[in-house]
């Protein structure tokens, strides 16, 4: 759906040329839910205005369902803006107009519907978003959550093949983020949109997307499916996204496997293999002691997963390392 070749953008400060986005090569696919992690000024958020070019590239390509948009005519950028919705941090709502008329604007200034057409797809759009006794109420009456239902409703209502989120949870206390993630996964999985998603939080990521891109200082320093980028962060970056979300302290976590005896190990479990009693059975079979140093059980997306540091002492280690192979576990020496 989406493909980067060499794409960079920087801007002139006092006649310098300061990168935002170093050359990047990248694809999301069709119908996928794609995060961009990073932290202020990383270069997300240009990179996600470089899609519907809100921001124009220095250099390189951008492609579009298999067209070079960076080549577009101002007529031709019009009409392909309609097929890609974008929600915003801050909900950018107008705040003289009503819910309704909020979210019937891009279709108005598109210029192609009826009065008639626009009435339908609004109603049609608030029922969606579960807002339809609000429709002929002002922002400043609502919720923030509610706010950025119309934000999504507003981004939907020329019927996006792609939709740009842009910190679209930041601004939301932890429940009403939650709401609106389901919203934007049950989009995903019923209308096929394709979502490019930024935040810095990476239990969005881990909530709703499929595959991810961590940002540092304009680069893309590591890419691939949220459990493989989740699980086992490669770059010290995504580490630090990792722990942050799981409120890990890593000087303290280090000091206690100071005081750990034997093999550390950390385990990590997927799918059916999270829920089976597999450390007692192998305790049994190899002799081994072992005691939790720390321990995970949660979703990422529909799938569950499990991931255990233990230290290991006595007992046959080999076998002991073997079972837990042979069981689908991913198994990682830490000591």
């Amino acid at each position: 759906m989406i493909e980067f070749d060499q794409v960079q953008k920087s801007y002139q400060v006092d006649k310098r040329a300061i990168p935002a986005l170093h050359a990047t090569s990248m694809t999301i696919n069709s119908g996928e839910v794609f995060g961009i992690v990073g932290h202020s000024g990383a270069g997300k958020s240009t990179l996600v205005r470089l899609i519907n070019l809100l921001e124009r590239p220095t250099g390189g390509r951008i492609i579009i369902d298999n067209e070079n948009i960076t080549d577009y005519t101002s007529t031709q950028l019009r009409d392909f803006r309609r097929k890609v919705g974008m929600i915003f941090q801050h909900f950018n709502l107008l705040s003289s107009k009503t819910v309704a008329d909020n979210i019937a604007f891009p279709m108005k200034l598109a210029g192609i519907y009826s009065r008639a057409d626009i009435r339908e797809r609004v109603s049609e759009l608030l029922a969606r978003v579960g807002l339809s006794e609000h429709a002929d109420k002002y922002p400043s009456q609502l919720s923030g959550g509610q706010k950025q239902r119309v934000g999504i409703a507003r981004a939907l209502a020329c019927r996006p093949t792609i939709l740009l989120c842009d910190e679209a949870t930041s601004a939301l206390d932890p429940q009403t983020t939650q709401s609106v993630l389901r919203l934007l996964a049950d989009l995903n999985r019923e209308l096929g949109l394709t979502i490019v998603l930024i935040t810095h939080e990476m239990d969005v990521v881990r909530r709703v997307c499929d595959r991810v891109a961590v940002m540092d200082a304009g680069r893309v320093v590591e890419m691939g499916a949220v459990s493989d980028v989740f699980l086992h962060p490669q770059h010290p970056t995504t580490r630090d996204f990792v722990f942050e979300s799981e409120n890990i302290d890593r000087e303290e976590m280090q000091q206690d496997m100071q005081h750990a005896q034997g093999r550390i190990l950390r385990l990590t479990f997927r799918g059916e293999a999270t829920f089976k009693p597999l450390l007692g059975k192998v305790a049994r079979e190899s002799g081994v002691d072992f005691s939790i140093l720390s321990g995970r059980i949660d979703h990422i997306k529909d799938t569950p997963y499990g991931q255990l540091t233990l230290s290991l002492i006595g007992g046959d280690l080999a076998l002991a390392m073997t079972a837990f192979q042979a069981a689908d576990v991913d198994v990682e020496v830490v000591r």
